[in-house]
């Protein structure tokens, strides 16, 4: 794959991009405030699994706040674009806080099923839209300048950075405090850290200036290239769904419950150190065939998950699945940015965020049933499954991410994950 590394350009840009003004009047509450979407996947699948004994029930639960999160997204970033993230956001947080504490007072005190999945829509239809937001207020700050590009790897780092600390977090307080203090603790700082990133108020894009493109708004599912990148997106969803519920019933299984989070982690060290690398490359190639080259490394690595029967293999396969996810999504969301009008720039990520979450409710659930119906790592079967499906259809619909000559564009704007809860 052809490409230039410019070390000393590409640190400087990376400096540069930090010394933005004003960007760290949001960078550090939109971290502390997206940090507990990493937690919230695990910290249900462990409280439910401890309250009912399956995996399959604490999956399914999961999965109704994904599927929720997935519908209620592109609303909620659509509605951020009209009104403003403020008027948005202080809702959202109250709404998720006491969605999340009703959750675990239902589990604790074993609600029947249909009850915990009645209070799991509300819980993930509000979970807030910090990643969207953060890009966004990037794009006021950059608007054209060549420094989006980092930007945008950047934040997926910072999204992954999220992913390697919320599931240590959320194993060590359900294993060594309490199985309700994962969930409980996930809804206090996502109130806590929204109102803090809300209150930024100087930094967020002015609804003034969206008016226009509002005007000329086309709905982002009507672009070709976006609906096959939903399907892209929902083969990595399916990767972190996967491997949630199955490195948790495999440390489960070895009677080293603990080890979940640390496994987790190193997966989701593999995918950051691919994105700070990702962002050090000046790429020749063009990202049609990236993605296509990076999504078939994945396809590839995925397969491999299941026939691992110890720790370290586990722990090195992780880390490989880990190292192909950043690439693909970094490239699938630059791609974004050729494909969509500026009016629809917004609702374009939300839709691939949903695809992820929603990818990783369906795998939590599949997941969660082939744990407790057949043998321990059967779950592992859904990342190369997903991965698989999706990479054909990637393979055989690649014409449409082309990027149409005189066609409009985004103005470089920034993609993300989300985050990856687990997430």
């Amino acid at each position: 794959m052809a490409s230039t590394v410019t070390s000393k350009s590409s640190r400087t840009g990376y400096g540069q991009l930090l010394r933005t003004r004003g960007a760290w009047t949001f960078l550090l509450p939109g971290f502390a405030a997206r940090q507990p979407f990493a937690m919230l996947t695990l910290s249900i699948v462990l409280l439910v699994q401890h309250t009912t004994g399956s995996y399959g029930a604490a999956g399914a639960v999961a999965a109704a706040t994904g599927v929720s999160m997935a519908l209620f997204a592109p609303y909620s970033g659509r509605l951020a674009d009209r009104h403003g993230q403020r008027a948005v956001l202080l809702p959202g947080v109250l709404v998720h806080a006491v969605a999340g504490v009703s959750l675990t007072a239902l589990a604790l005190a074993h609600a029947p099923l249909w009850v915990l999945f009645a209070a799991a829509v509300p819980t993930g239809a509000s979970v807030p839209q910090i990643g969207p937001m953060v890009r966004a207020r990037w794009g006021v700050k950059l608007q054209d300048s060549p420094l989006m590009t980092t930007a945008a790897a950047f934040e997926s780092v910072t999204d992954e950075l999220t992913f390697v600390v919320g599931p240590l977090l959320a194993t060590a307080l359900c294993t060594a405090v309490d199985p309700a203090a994962g969930l409980l603790t996930e809804a206090t700082l996502t109130l806590v850290g929204g109102v803090l990133f809300a209150a930024q108020k100087g930094t967020q894009p002015s609804v003034a200036a969206q008016k226009h493109a509002h005007l000329e708004h086309v709905s982002a599912l009507r672009v070709p290239g976006v609906r096959v990148l939903i399907a892209t997106f929902l083969g990595i969803g399916s990767v972190f769904g996967g491997m949630q519920v199955s490195l948790a019933a495999f440390s489960q299984s070895i009677d080293e419950p603990g080890l979940n989070g640390v496994l987790y982690g190193i997966f989701a060290a593999g995918n950051m150190l691919s994105g700070v690398v990702c962002g050090a490359v000046a790429w020749k190639t063009a990202p049609q065939r990236r993605l296509v080259i990076g999504y078939t490394a994945l396809a590839l690595a995925a397969s491999g998950l299941w026939t691992a029967h110890s720790v370290l293999v586990l722990a090195g396969l992780g880390l490989l699945v880990g190292m192909c996810i950043a690439p693909s999504l970094i490239t699938g969301y630059t791609l974004v940015e050729g494909l969509v009008p500026v009016g629809a720039r917004t609702e374009a990520f939300t839709w691939l965020t949903g695809a992820v979450a929603l990818g990783q409710a369906a795998a939590v659930t599949v997941a969660g049933q082939l744990e407790d119906r057949l043998w321990d790592g059967a779950g592992f079967l859904v990342p190369m499954a997903g991965t698989v499906l999706a990479l054909a259809t990637l393979v055989s619909l690649r014409s449409r991410l082309t990027t149409r000559p005189g066609g409009r564009t985004v103005a470089r704007g920034v993609g993300h994950r989300v985050p990856l809860s687990v997430d």
